[in-house]
């Protein structure tokens, strides 16, 4: 199996044209409502890619403790923290957008570290593969919430009224250390549920 060796703060987008640097694409706050409706965290939650918080707000409105860090410093948490050289968990969940390019790392990382949920925001793609068809079975994969409707996500922002829908397919992962067997797939609209509020500060903000 991979394992998670390469430093978060080493890798590089490599298409600088094609892809946003540092793999920013900031979660559209409807979509971390969505996963709050069908899950639930016992304890507080490590959002270790934060960005600007617009994921962390979503949680801590919700009644959460989030613990916020990222890479990069864009005004929110704890700044250059490399999740991939994190050796010690600051909460027992860990939910978060992960970067496109890191996305098997990070999960590698987080179910070392997490001692209860593990929530990644991925390409519903990340299903496809055959060592991802291998690996996925020996993992705790609990539920993929497939998004039915699609997701707004731009480029180094926080998506707008006017953006228009994404045109890529995401879904919620879910592994969960209690669960045992074949993962259960279920579908969220993230436009039936109500707008999230996120007035509420969250721990690092």
């Amino acid at each position: 199996m991979a394992t998670a060796a390469v430093a978060y703060s080493a890798a590089q987008t490599v298409d600088h044209i094609n892809r946003e640097k540092d793999d920013f694409y900031p979660t559209w706050p409807a979509a971390t409502a969505a996963l709050l409706s069908v899950e639930r965290f016992e304890g507080a939650i490590w959002e270790c890619a934060a960005g600007e918080g617009d994921m962390a707000a979503v949680l801590a409105a919700a009644g959460y403790e989030v613990i916020s860090t990222d890479l990069v410093d864009r005004g929110h948490g704890e700044a250059r923290v490399d999740f991939l050289m994190e050796w010690q968990a600051r909460a027992p969940n860990i939910v978060t957008n992960p970067p496109f390019g890191l996305a098997f790392e990070f999960i590698e990382r987080a179910l070392q570290l997490a001692s209860g949920k593990v929530a990644m925001f991925l390409r519903l793609a990340f299903l496809e593969g055959v060592m991802r068809g291998e690996w996925l079975p020996t993992t705790p994969l609990a539920r993929v919430w497939i998004m039915s409707r699609r997701v707004p996500m731009q480029r180094g922002r926080l998506s707008e009224a006017g953006d228009g829908h994404g045109v890529i397919a995401f879904a919620w992962f879910v592994w969960d250390r209690d669960h045992d067997g074949p993962p259960h797939l279920g579908w969220l609209d993230w436009k039936s549920l109500p707008t999230p509020s996120t007035t509420t500060e969250t721990k690092g903000a």
